[in-house]
């Protein structure tokens, strides 16, 4: 009987993480029929079903989770000593320099321990940026990559895949009404200050993390600007305003003198990979590789 080929594990892989054949048609840039066809090519290969398939579902059979636990590892590690390979034969070596926003979060971190361990002839550093300018030092030529949340529209700029997406979390002063709260709304931003950016933010950036105004049209105070994530935080301490941010923060920023709470009709916030389009490399491609 004829080995599975590494499309159809790729593709089993895939609709096991997704559950859906159209998002695992998307990610593997192929047609829904086709997904269809590596799948029962691979169950006949292995002899039962994968998945079960109905007009409401999609899920795994007892053997297609078992084959997903054992296949996932193996697959990863095949993935990895082609990378090596590559790596070897391009020349991914030197120094990449790897921007964040705020906060190194175990998205990032993870995404840099994995790509030492793919690329151990590649030196990481790690280079935080300030919410005034956060996409000047990628400009300038400081870093060669930046983790920062969407949008980001700016001509020369290249976003590549997106890390994660997170919920938004409402940071205001411990002893604020909000804080007593489970939640709040979008809406209710129109009866207090805001937070504002300073410096040079990207266009659209400065409004996705301090709102100009509600969903509802409403027109949002803002008051002192900050130049870093910590004099934020220090602001909204000191009663200044309120602001939301990614509800993650709350992991890493935890404060005494700050609750923060879930805020409801804002976007999610969607952390990206940017980099200089006239500055792409095999170091930046390799890197990008391990995000995906």
């Amino acid at each position: 009987m004829a080995a599975p080929d590494a499309r159809e594990l790729e593709c089993f892989l895939i609709l096991a993480d997704e559950l859906h054949f159209g998002r695992a048609a998307g990610r593997l840039y192929l047609s829904q029929a086709r997904v269809s066809q590596l799948l029962r090519s691979l169950e006949s290969k292995i002899g039962t079903r994968l998945l079960e398939r109905s007009s409401r579902r999609v899920r795994l059979t007892p053997a297609g989770t078992r084959f997903a636990a054992e296949l996932e590892p193996a697959y990863a590690a095949l993935l990895a000593a082609v990378d090596r390979a590559r790596a070897a034969a391009r020349g991914v070596e030197g120094v990449l320099r790897v921007g964040f926003v705020g906060t190194p979060n175990d998205a990032v971190m993870g995404t840099v321990r994995a790509f030492r361990e793919r690329y151990p002839e590649c030196e990481v550093e790690i280079v935080e940026m300030t919410l005034a300018d956060p996409v000047g030092p990628l400009r300038g030529g400081e870093v060669d990559v930046l983790f920062i949340c969407l949008p980001v529209d700016e001509p020369g700029l290249t976003v590549g895949p997106i890390v994660m997406k997170e919920a938004r979390a409402l940071a205001v002063p411990v002893d604020d009404p909000f804080a007593r709260l489970a939640s709040v709304t979008a809406e209710q931003l129109a009866d207090r200050t805001v937070i504002d950016i300073a410096g040079r933010p990207p266009p659209g950036w400065r409004d996705f993390l301090a709102p100009p105004r509600t969903p509802g049209g409403r027109a949002v105070r803002r008051g002192p600007a900050a130049h870093t994530l910590q004099e934020a935080l220090s602001l909204i301490a000191a009663g200044k305003g309120v602001l939301p941010f990614p509800a993650l923060i709350e992991d890493y920023h935890a404060r005494k003198d700050i609750a923060f709470v879930p805020i409801h009709g804002l976007p999610d916030a969607s952390l990206a990979l940017v980099w200089r389009a006239n500055g792409e490399n095999a170091r930046i491609r390799a890197f990008a590789r391990t995000v995906r």
